[in-house]
């Protein structure tokens, strides 16, 4: 899972623009003249719209490690107020339209030229999709961002306790404009899949079935001291919060239920297809179809599975594909026995990971991570192990489920946390937020292609680390990559059934069986997104056998790395035209 899928999908779901149909801006609309200072122009572009998040969306700071001056404000979620951020969104684009690219070419504006543009032209295309008006999400919904937030919220000081309760007191409001734009949707004919529903409807009833203080969104009186302060967030959550919670369940268990949609595609709704388009540019930053994903999905699985077999030839003697992968799923040894032993586990392999990073990087971040368990309310849930990068001081943290250890693999919790901490997500966050010279709105934005490309990369430069200890990790490692590519436009646009689906993801054995349902509704509410993983990590692969073949013998891969990780998550064709440029300068 993405450093950021919960965080990143409830930050897209904070910044969807409603669908201001009526004058969008063409994501192919000419470039004027020559500007007298393009770099100028790209960074007032930047000013204004890192000005423009903070101010309408505050919360998604606590999922970039920014710091927030206050932490009083909550994201308006009105449809008014999405119309009014289209406007705003288009006058940036149409500003940034003025600037040629190549006129900012050994200026650190080029990187924020490249963020901007590929950021601003997928928020317009993104707008097909009504999002805000089917907004039931259960990887990353505005439920669960919210419970975090809450348990990140700021307190310890008369003025914080202050801007907690001023910030919560509203948080009522902003549930009773979701159902409004839920009843929207319902009449236009956007919905999201009953499936999905029944998870978040689980998802409610696993946070209102706490005590109140239990509940994520007492947590800040849990953490401090004051009487007053306890007492008053306690009246927030009992008289305000849950009750405007148990409306919006009965809504999504009642009449939404019946009105939800049966099928799992995204092209059951209206412009499905052109959604499903503008969701596999957002998440990939590539212009490639959705066919053409698929197609080179397809022949990546197949020159995967011929590793595995050669894997399998020299740990088990096998030469059958699902063989190996059935031995593998039936190795007892493989399993975790306890919660505690999954945690160890894992804390042990991070530190493992992170004291072999210096060998393979050349700028090594000081920042640290952190091995942390689920909170209970997040158990069972359906929510996979992420990343949550670290703000100033704060170290980044690896947050894993410990629910039900013995369906957790350990072959496949190695490759999880080689994805999510060293050398994936927190190496690549980390690495990007000691860079001096980027533009703050590059910590705002994230693409998952180079995001989760660099992540997937992770896994496979981890074998060739030797940070595996298992015999199962390798093999499950090289037997999932690019399924996502098949499996997700298969759902949306091929006819896959679930059980199809759930087959072909589950033959890889890099997940428990349990998790089969999970996945199919994972991409179900995500379209596009799980094709972003193998097609950065393609990507990333192809740039470095590029620069292997021009260097020779002087190829320095820690060179090569800090290349790829200078610049974040630069969208992908920003990242080949930065790596040919190096490659071209030697």
């Amino acid at each position: 899972m993405n450093m950021k899928l919960l965080a990143a999908a409830f930050a897209a779901l904070l910044l969807a623009s409603a669908c201001s149909k009526e004058t969008p801006v063409p994501v192919t609309a000419p470039i004027t003249p020559p500007v007298a200072n393009p770099a100028a122009v790209v960074n007032d572009v930047a000013d204004d719209y890192y000005a423009h998040v903070m101010s309408t969306t505050p919360e998604v700071a606590y999922f970039s490690g920014i710091e927030l001056d206050r932490h009083d404000g909550l994201a308006n979620n009105s449809l008014a107020a999405h119309a009014a951020s289209d406007a705003v969104i288009d006058g940036l684009l149409a500003r940034l339209r003025t600037v040629d690219a190549d006129n900012l070419i050994g200026d650190p504006a080029w990187i924020t030229h490249a963020y901007l543009l590929e950021e601003l032209e997928a928020k317009v295309g993104l707008r097909v999709c009504r999002t805000e008006l089917w907004n039931v999400n259960q990887m990353g919904g505005w439920h669960s961002g919210y419970a975090q937030i809450a348990q990140m919220q700021p307190v310890g000081t008369p003025e914080l306790r202050e801007q907690s309760l001023a910030r919560w007191s509203k948080f009522a409001g902003n549930i009773d404009r979701e159902l409004g734009n839920l009843g929207d949707g319902i009449k236009l004919g956007y919905t999201a899949p009953k499936t999905i529903v029944q998870r978040v409807v689980d998802q409610f009833d696993g946070v209102l079935a706490l005590d109140v203080e239990r509940s994520p969104f007492y947590s800040p009186a849990a953490r401090d001291d004051d009487e007053a302060f306890a007492a008053a967030t306690r009246q927030i959550v009992e008289e305000q919060i849950t009750p405007a919670l148990k409306r919006y369940r009965e809504f999504l268990a009642g009449p939404y239920m019946e009105r939800a949609r049966a099928e799992l595609s995204i092209t059951a709704n209206p412009d499905g297809r052109a959604c499903y388009d503008a969701s596999l540019r957002a998440y990939t930053t590539l212009n490639r179809s959705a066919e053409e994903v698929f197609e080179l999905g397809k022949k990546t699985v197949e020159a995967n599975k011929a590793s595995v077999i050669e894997l399998g030839r020299s740990a088990y003697e096998l030469s059958d594909f699902k063989e190996i992968l059935d031995r593998v799923k039936s190795d007892k040894s493989d399993r975790f026995t306890s919660k505690e032993e999954l945690l160890k586990f894992s804390r042990d392999m991070v530190k493992r990971a992170e004291a072999e990073m210096p060998n393979w990087v050349g700028t090594m971040p000081t920042q640290p991570v952190e091995v942390v368990p689920f909170e209970e309310h997040e158990e069972g849930t359906g929510m996979s192990a992420h990343y949550r990068p670290g703000a100033g001081d704060k170290p980044g943290e690896y947050r894993i489920p410990l629910h039900e250890p013995e369906e957790q693999s350990r072959g496949g919790a190695e490759t999880v946390a080689f994805h999510e901490a060293w050398p994936g997500h927190h190496l690549q966050v980390a690495f990007a937020k000691s860079i001096e010279g980027l533009h703050p709105v590059t910590e705002l934005i994230w693409f998952s292609g180079p995001g989760e490309g660099w992540a997937r990369y992770s896994e496979a430069l981890s074998e060739e680390m030797g940070l595996y200890q298992t015999t199962s990790g390798p093999i499950t490692r090289r037997a999932w990559p690019a399924r996502g590519m098949v499996v997700d436009p298969g759902i949306h646009l091929f006819g896959w059934t679930r059980e199809e689906a759930i087959e072909f993801m589950m033959v890889s054995g890099r997940f428990p069986e349990t998790m089969g349902d999970e996945m199919v509704d994972r991409i179900a509410i995500l379209p596009g997104q799980l094709t972003a993983y193998d097609s950065g990590g393609l990507e990333i692969l192809a740039l470095r056998k590029q620069a292997e073949e021009a260097f020779g013998d002087d190829f320095d891969i820690r060179e090569f790395h800090d290349r790829i990780l200078e610049n974040g998550t630069i969208p992908l064709p920003a990242l080949r035209t930065h790596i040919e440029r190096w490659i071209a300068s030697r």
